[in-house]
């Protein structure tokens, strides 16, 4: 048993507070919200963003952010991306020497082009630092459904205690060594996510999501592996796996954004309706970033890119990708001499 401490208390931090209490962990859930504390207290349930899931009342809430971190074994870093830096900062005085910090959000720093785990060392070197991530809705996680997900570190010592503190029969986690390519998939997967939604809000089928994906593994593998990452993580859970769940199912918000800017909604209305972070909005643009660094063609992300912050017609965007100039499918394959 041990005392973890959680940082953020939307969706996926309660349902991570859920597992690790079910695994006989000590659970103190922190959030700088006060109202959302007193629900948290008062109900043992994410009423706005978990609703139906019971949280153990040996789960402790706080809004005192010390009180989530101070001698703690462990602690689950949940905030949504835009937030990481400045809570980041918020938690170093009180980070001991050494203590694991588990990222758990997706996204890349506009600014910086940081992954998250990035961010944290840069804000608290003194800190160990593991990621946490794969194909995996809290809405599912928080009832007990089985999910799969990857723990990554760059020592495989610290990824194996990531994965005995979550891992239990429905919460299976495995290990790598990879997080670079971890990141970059759990993070770019949103935007695909955000033009597979706009496909839908434009009523097109299977056959354009069915080509969305691939070619969106294929475009966050070439930017990845251009990064360093391996193969093996993009064709992985956190890879295409994070990528398939994320583009198909209805809890996605970043599919759900995404569909209703094809049905007209602009990127502030989408945002707004769907009342909870879309991380894909703050990655999209960080792509693009790391396209140019990299020297990387991203098409697809490119026109999500137009389609959320130039006003850009969703369906423009899709006759763009339907004619640009023939190519083969894979460079890397070699034609009969």
């Amino acid at each position: 048993m041990a005392k973890i401490g959680i940082v953020g208390a939307g969706s996926w931090g309660t349902a991570l507070a859920a597992v690790l209490e079910k695994n006989g962990h000590e659970v103190t859930v922190w959030s700088a919200i006060p109202s959302e504390i007193q629900m948290l207290k008062e109900h043992h349930e994410q009423r706005e963003k978990l609703p139906g899931v019971k949280l153990s009342e040996r789960i402790l809430f706080t809004t005192n952010i010390k009180d989530a971190i101070a001698f703690m074994e462990a602690v689950v870093v949940a905030v949504p991306s835009m937030y990481t830096r400045q809570t980041a900062r918020q938690m170093e005085p009180f980070v001991q020497e050494g203590q694991l910090l588990i990222s758990v959000a997706k996204g890349i720093e506009e600014e910086t082009l940081m992954t998250l785990s990035q961010i944290i060392r840069d804000e608290i070197p003194k800190a160990k630092t593991a990621v946490l991530c794969g194909p995996s809705h809290a809405e599912e996680v928080g009832r007990g459904m089985p999910s799969a997900l990857v723990a990554g570190a760059a020592q495989k010592s610290t990824a194996e205690r990531v994965q005995r503190y979550f891992m239990n029969e429905a919460f299976r986690v495995y290990t790598s060594p990879d997080v670079l390519g971890m990141e970059i998939g759990a993070s770019l997967k949103n935007v695909i996510a955000l033009a597979a939604g706009m496909a839908d809000g434009l009523g097109y089928g299977d056959n354009t999501k069915a080509a969305l994906i691939t070619r969106g593994i294929h475009e966050i593998g070439q930017l990845a592996l251009s990064m360093g990452a391996k193969y093996e993580t993009l064709s992985g859970l956190t890879g295409i796996g994070d990528l398939i769940v994320t583009c198909a199912s209805v809890h996605s918000r970043n599919r759900r954004a995404g569909m209703l800017m094809g049905q007209g909604y602009t990127m502030r209305q989408a945002m707004d309706e769907v009342k909870m972070v879309v991380e894909g909005v703050y990655s999209a643009k960080a792509a693009m970033g790391l396209a140019k660094k990299y020297g990387v063609d991203l098409p697809i992300i490119e026109q999500v890119n137009q389609a959320l912050f130039e006003n850009k017609p969703v369906k423009d965007a899709v006759y763009e990708l339907m004619t640009r100039d023939k190519r083969a499918e894979s460079d890397e394959l070699e034609w009969e001499r």
